[in-house]
């Protein structure tokens, strides 16, 4: 378990309390050291490419640190030497238009996992299907992690009974599914099917990127309404940019994302969680402990 659950699950029946470790020396340590434990693949590439300094984005010419956060492009670092990681299921964040690109930890997301995340402008939100994609945010009707799940299949047996009436179309021959293929990639066709049905009905998970004072315009667009809404434990964020007058426990967009894949994998996928999606946290880690040490030298921690 990373040291960032410790200590940061929902108290039960309060949505805004947290559990508060006895011993107050390892809850002091835990706030100095939050970010320990995990299993990352090594920074030094990011250290040399500081060391070197900003350079320009070969795209828009920009003065950039290992990456551009405007052409979601690495900048001083190639992909070889930065960790890829494919994750459980595809992931849509809907980036508030007045969002600083320079800000936001979204694109870490787009970046570390280029195949499975897409990053949105609002306005411009993609259709979805109603009993397939969930939206993680909180909500009085949201449910966890946990949860998520058999109320997609509630949802999809829902829809299924109410469309049995209709009479079926006979299809041709050709286009009958001709019984499962073997994935090389992923094992045997039953250890496949055996992991789709897993994930099934999910196939995305939207996620907003804006301040928490932006949110409420997304997150009560028609095209999200009818989108299950899915709130995670309640976590301290690490952020070094805190939200005036907000709680800690209001998350970056790359820890949204990170502890619902932990939850996903460990409640969803029903696997003993080894670190499988820490490093979605290899930037951000490093900027964490870069900025940490600048307020400490600067006086201001």
């Amino acid at each position: 378990m990373s040291s960032l659950d410790q200590d940061q699950r929902l108290h039960p029946g309060c949505r805004n309390k947290t559990t508060v470790s006895s011993d107050s020396s390892d809850a002091h340590e835990l706030a100095k050291q939050p970010l320990q434990g995990l299993k990352l693949a090594s920074h030094a590439v990011l250290e040399e490419a500081q060391h070197r300094g900003r350079l320009k984005c070969s795209k828009c010419g920009g003065s950039r640190m290992f990456f551009c956060y405007t052409c979601c492009a690495l900048v001083g670092v190639s992909l070889q030497e930065i960790p890829s990681l494919k994750l459980p299921v595809k992931i849509d964040i809907i980036k508030h238009p007045n969002e600083t690109d320079g800000k936001s930890t979204a694109i870490h997301a787009k970046i570390l996992a280029p195949g499975d995340v897409t990053i949105y402008t609002y306005p411009c939100i993609p259709e979805y299907e109603k009993d397939k994609v969930v939206l993680v945010f909180p909500g009085p009707g949201a449910v966890s992690v946990q949860h998520m799940m058999q109320r997609l299949h509630d949802r999809s047996s829902s829809r299924s009974h109410d469309s049995s009436d209709e009479p079926c179309v006979k299809r041709r021959k050709s286009e009958e599914v001709q019984g499962p293929t073997e994935n090389l990639e992923s094992g045997s066709p039953d250890e496949a099917k055996s992991s789709e049905s897993r994930v099934y009905p999910l196939q995305k998970v939207v996620f907003i990127d804006s301040t928490w004072n932006q949110t409420n315009k997304i997150s009560t667009d028609e095209r999200l309404q009818d989108l299950l809404q899915v709130e995670l434990q309640m976590r301290k964020t690490c952020f070094w940019r805190r939200q005036k007058g907000k709680p800690d426990t209001y998350l970056a967009t790359i820890e949204a994302i990170y502890y619902f894949l932990k939850d996903f994998h460990e409640n969803c996928l029903a696997q003993e969680y080894s670190g499988e999606y820490d490093n979605l946290l290899f930037f951000y880690s490093y900027l964490h402990t870069v900025i940490n040490k600048a307020k400490t030298s600067a006086g201001k921690c």
